[in-house]
């Protein structure tokens, strides 16, 4: 299929990516990204690789339509930004894409301690 990047036409076929991206670590995704195979890639590297020319020379967003024309799950930079004021555990199953309950038992007021009581004798 043939897509502009940077300007440039490029014919390229999903298993052409997929062969490109074999064997190359994933950067550190901190916006839009890929998921190829069974990793997620920064769009910039992946276009970097695919078009032999400079991430500066081209836009996350031309790289995203192209891939996603090819048949690619891209996901937006919004997608990695995990939702404030949860726990850890909230937090990572947000990122996995599940919302757990919060639990309810543990919500209220807390006991005091209790004092002894004195008898008079």
């Amino acid at each position: 299929m043939r897509v502009v990047i940077a300007r440039f036409p490029f014919d390229l076929l999903k298993t052409q990516v997929q062969d490109a991206m074999k064997g190359i670590k994933a950067e550190p995704v901190t916006g839009e990204s890929v998921l190829i195979g069974r990793r997620h890639y920064p769009v910039k590297q992946v276009g970097e690789i695919i078009t032999r020319q400079d991430r500066r020379d081209f836009s996350a967003g031309e790289v995203t339509r192209a891939l996603s024309r090819l048949g690619f799950v891209c996901r937006p930079a919004a997608a990695l930004v995990p939702p404030t004021g949860l726990t850890p555990l909230e937090t990572a199953s947000a990122l996995l894409g599940h919302r757990p309950e919060p639990d309810r038992t543990a919500v209220g007021k807390e006991s005091a301690p209790q004092r002894p009581t004195q008898r008079s004798e």
